[in-house]
């Protein structure tokens, strides 16, 4: 018997979810809006936006031309002053209410973006579950980590698609929570549709927030360099994000740009195979769409043979398919590494960087295949691909410099320590990275002279949450550190004598303790 998809995943159930809570977000004929001068408004022109799961249209995204987008950052410039007069115990009582009635929808915001970005149900409600639980850790602690410092204005809002909620929507209210009122951009990518519902609760419990659809290039000048923008915080590609990097040069405002790097894995006189086993089955957490996904093993030749047999036997485990599908209608839903890519376009690109890093001189050491069996007969799967990895990837590669957001690894060999650090070290920064050693001291030694914000030894480092701070080393971030106090630091000003922490152009400062 074929799959079906499962009813408690079913989208039109989902969506009828939605407007029955928050039925101000759509027109009266059922187009999405934008949430503009405090209220829902302007459907703006409709762009048809297509489920990465099987290509099904989930609705029209509301896109803002500039002239309006313009409007809505002077009218969320406006709410500044009165929001940050506001009694930081008023404000905290505020954002606690929008917790706990977003704690009410964990499960519709996780079933949501399965639809929207193509994750499984575990990662999709992880997504808003560490939203939820990362701001309640700053509502309960703001007050040490405020202290005197007063918020800095508005704050801009422009991240990808992978994370809206414990990225996006996590930020937006711990920026609210200091003070600042706060305009986002809904990634184009996906997820406008839960981050229109939050955004919704958000505006319902008092929260000064606004959210606004549009394409980069037509709204990036006026929620960039607008004079009515005080700070700005980016997550995105390295080449979007050095144009921004670019247009602030000359601007004095507040700013954090994360972007991608070559995340790196070194091996160096290693044997627990079965701990790289599981980092590696680990790594494919959403198809390595994450930015701290590491995607490129530098190895001791020596050990290639282990590594290799390592390797074939963790990935060949990973299950890829569609997330929503079950055999019964009373199944669970099933435990699949990952599902789609966030759309046919990426997927394509994947197959590009591939086949140049073939056409380069690489070779292919491993190529996995799609289980048909784990999707609906005749469904759209051009947004799929199974696990690819590729070794002695030549430098005239495009992949060699490049994170490729998805599931492609790239494997260098090496024969000298010298070289396992230059080769680490390829993309002149990264946000995370781990050497692997049965010599601890070697590795801690080692771990030193990698160009990564966090570098684990022998295991991965992510993002963190709660007091965990986060950022980047050489081109993979530009601006402030966040996590932890210092992302209450970042958006809000204090004594000139305490320097915001953060990788400027003139210096990197540092945290004692990363």
């Amino acid at each position: 018997m074929p799959k079906i998809i499962s009813p408690t995943v079913e989208f039109g159930a989902l969506l009828n979810q939605v407007k029955q809570i928050t039925p101000e977000i759509f027109t009266p004929d059922g187009k999405f809006q934008n949430l503009m001068e405090g209220r829902w408004q302007q459907p703006g022109t409709p762009r048809e936006f297509l489920s990465p799961i099987d290509g099904t249209q989930l609705g029209w995204m509301p896109m803002l031309d500039r002239e309006t987008a313009l409007k809505a950052v002077q009218a969320a410039k406006k709410e500044a002053a009165a929001w940050a007069s506001t009694d930081l115990d008023a404000r905290r009582e505020k954002v606690q209410d929008c917790l706990n009635q977003l704690r009410e929808h964990v499960e519709l915001v996780g079933k949501l973006l399965m639809w929207e970005i193509g994750k499984t149900y575990k990662l999709g409600f992880t997504d808003i579950d560490r939203a939820i639980e990362g701001v309640q850790w700053y509502v309960d602690n703001i007050e040490e980590m405020l202290g005197t410092r007063k918020p800095l204005g508005l704050v801009s809002n422009i991240a990808s698609w992978n994370y809206p909620h414990s990225v996006l929507l996590h930020a937006v209210l711990v920026q609210v929570l200091c003070g600042n009122s706060v305009i986002a951009k809904t990634p184009t990518d996906g997820g406008f549709i839960s981050l229109s519902f939050a955004f919704a609760i958000a505006r319902r419990c008092g929260l000064p927030v606004t959210l606004v659809s549009g394409g980069g290039g037509e709204l990036s000048e006026v929620l960039v360099k607008n004079d009515a923008v005080d700070c700005l915080s980016f997550v995105g590609g390295r080449y979007n994000g050095r144009n921004i990097a670019d247009a602030l040069s000359s601007e004095h405002k507040r700013y954090m740009l994360e972007m991608e790097g070559v995340n790196t894995y070194g091996i160096w006189d290693y044997s627990d195979w079965q701990s790289l086993a599981d980092q590696l089955k680990k790594g494919y957490d959403y198809g390595k769409q994450r930015c701290t996904a590491y995607v490129r093993f530098v190895v001791q030749r020596s050990l290639f043979p282990e590594f290799l047999e390592t390797y074939h036997t963790a990935i060949k485990s990973l299950k890829v398919g569609n997330p929503t599908l079950v055999d019964n209608p009373g199944d669970a839903l099933p435990d699949l590494a990952f599902g789609p890519v966030i759309n046919r376009t990426q997927a394509e690109d994947l197959d590009r960087l591939y086949d140049n890093a073939l056409k380069t001189g690489a070779t292919p050491i491993y190529a996995g295949k799609l289980d048909e069996n784990l999707f609906l007969p005749g469904q759209d799967m051009s947004a799929y691909r199974a696990p690819r990895a590729l070794v002695n990837l030549p430098r005239q590669s495009e992949l060699y410099f490049k994170e490729p957001f998805g599931p492609i690894d790239s494997i260098v060999l090496v024969d000298r320590v010298e070289e396992l650090v230059g080769e680490m070290n390829i993309s002149n920064g990264a946000l995370v990275a781990a050497v692997a050693s049965d010599d601890a001291k070697w590795a801690a030694r080692t771990a030193r002279e990698v160009r990564a914000f966090k570098v684990g030894v022998n295991k991965l480092r992510s993002r963190g949450d709660r007091e965990e701070v986060f950022g980047g080393l050489g081109e993979s971030w530009k601006g402030a550190f966040v996590g932890g106090k210092l992302l209450v630091e970042a958006v809000t000003e204090g004594d000139a004598a305490q320097p915001v922490l953060g990788n400027y152009p003139e210096a990197t400062l540092l945290p004692e303790k990363i």
